[in-house]
C-alpha cells in the first residue's frame, strides 16, 4: 500500500533555498520534494538514536592486525555483544590494516557502548556508526 503524497508550503528566505537548490544538485536529487522528505527522514532516525528506539547499522574501523592480541580482543569483545551482532564482514587493506565492518541491530545505547569498545583497543586507528531506524519501535 503506497503512502498517500500531501501538498504543504514551506515560507524560506531566497538565499537560504538558492543554496539548498545548489546543494540538491549536486547531490543529484530529483526534486526538492525528495530532498526534503531524505531530511525529514534523517531527523527522525536521530531522534530515535536519541530516545532508544531500536535502530540498525553498522561499526565500521579500521586496525592494524599486527599489534599484540588485537585480532582476539576484538572477537571477543563481539562475543560479549552477541546480542547485537548480525554479521560482520574483514577486509585486508594493506600488509598492516585491517577494515572490519560489524552489522548491528539493537538500542541505540547498546550500541554505542559497542563502538565505545572496540574504539578503546590499543591499535584500532578510527572507528565510526553509520545507521539508520528500523520499523520496530
Amino acid at each position: 500500500m503506497k503512502d498517500k503524497i500531501v501538498r504543504f508550503g514551506v515560507s524560506l528566505e531566497k538565499d537560504l533555498l538558492d543554496i539548498f537548490d545548489e546543494q540538491i544538485k549536486k547531490q543529484g536529487y530529483p526534486t526538492r520534494s525528495k530532498a526534503i522528505a531524505d531530511l525529514m527522514r534523517k531527523e527522525i532516525v536521530h531522534h530515535k538514536w536519541r530516545t532508544g528506539k531500536q535502530i540498525a547499522g553498522a561499526i565500521v574501523f579500521i586496525y592494524n592486525h599486527h599489534k599484540r592480541n588485537i585480532v582476539d580482543r576484538i572477537i571477543d569483545i563481539q562475543h560479549d555483544f552477541s546480542d547485537l551482532v548480525v554479521s560482520t564482514q574483514h577486509v585486508h587493506l594493506s600488509h598492516d590494516e585491517c577494515l572490519e565492518i560489524v552489522v548491528v541491530k539493537g538500542k541505540p545505547e547498546n550500541v554505542e557502548n559497542l563502538a565505545n569498545n572496540i574504539r578503546s583497543i590499543k591499535g584500532v586507528e578510527h572507528c565510526t556508526v553509520a545507521f539508520t531506524s528500523t520499523s520496530r519501535e
